[in-house]
């Protein structure tokens, strides 16, 4: 392992997190120098970046080759500004020169079978609606490598989630397609660069032969305290217990920012979800 590799590791783990042994390629390098980019360049992606993004995205794996996704790409500053403000209004939504929305999209497998006179009872089941929210974030996840492969930056935004009927409406989607996240790409302004943010060790994750609930407390504790160290290093202020902030989190309905009636609005545009 080189000296490259293994800060990329000691990062991403943190003090005393680090898996050993590990294998590492350049790909493997890559996918641990990720970080969420928030800040960008005003400067246009170069010249079939985006498909290329897009043509990474359609080799992820898709479940029976269903391909039940699809993505709009949304770069007219006006339509950003409204998009942002339905997400809270998230600042590098308004930055970013492309913004993604990555869709579950059961229209196109709906109108297969319209074109060949088939029943299509089977899209009103949530395995369907689960299978396209599936196949939009194993594509995107595709995305992401390529974009950085490219250079760029990128940043997944859930805020599409807040109000999924006014982000239908704005981009114009019919029934059975429902808007899973957003992603901000763009050129990393290196002015306000972005670190590695730490994740738990693989104690807490990796599970072998069965899952081990108690093996995953000393994790907790461990990941907290690198956490509070990372945070008070990029000079941030506040309580950073992430066991605390994670439980408040999922505390209840209150800390969903408006998700909490999302099985009534999923049904309201098009998914029965019998």
């Amino acid at each position: 392992m080189n000296q490259h590799h293994s800060d990329a590791l000691a990062l991403r783990y943190g003090e005393g997190g680090q898996p050993d042994p590990i294998q590492i390629n350049d790909t493997i390098d890559l996918l641990l120098h990720h970080r969420s980019v928030r800040d960008y360049r005003p400067d246009p992606l170069p010249e079939g970046a985006l498909e290329a993004m897009v043509a990474a995205a359609q080799s992820a794996s898709t479940s029976s080759n269903l391909q039940a996704w699809s993505v709009v790409a949304v770069e007219e500053p006006d339509k950003k500004g409204r998009l942002a403000r339905l997400a809270g209004d998230q600042r590098h939504i308004h930055a970013c020169p492309v913004f993604l929305v990555w869709l579950a999209d059961l229209a196109r497998l709906e109108r297969a079978a319209l074109l060949r006179n088939t029943p299509s009872e089977g899209l009103d089941y949530f395995e369907l609606f689960l299978l396209g929210a599936i196949d939009a974030a194993l594509a995107a996840q595709n995305a992401v490598v390529a974009a950085e492969s490219l250079g760029l930056g990128t940043v997944y935004i859930g805020g599409m989630r807040n109000r999924p009927q006014d982000v239908a409406s704005e981009l114009g989607l019919p029934a059975r397609v429902f808007p899973v996240f957003g992603m901000c790409v763009g050129w990393p302004d290196e002015a306000k660069p972005t670190e590695i943010k730490p994740r738990l060790g693989q104690g807490a994750v990796l599970h072998r032969e069965h899952y081990q609930a108690s093996a995953q407390d000393a994790e907790i504790e461990r990941y907290t305290q690198v956490m509070r160290a990372f945070y008070a290093a990029q000079g941030m202020r506040g309580n950073f217990d992430w066991a605390q902030r994670s439980a408040l989190r999922v505390a209840g309905p209150q800390a969903l920012d408006g998700r909490d009636v999302l099985r009534q609005i999923v049904e309201q545009l098009g998914f029965p979800l019998r």
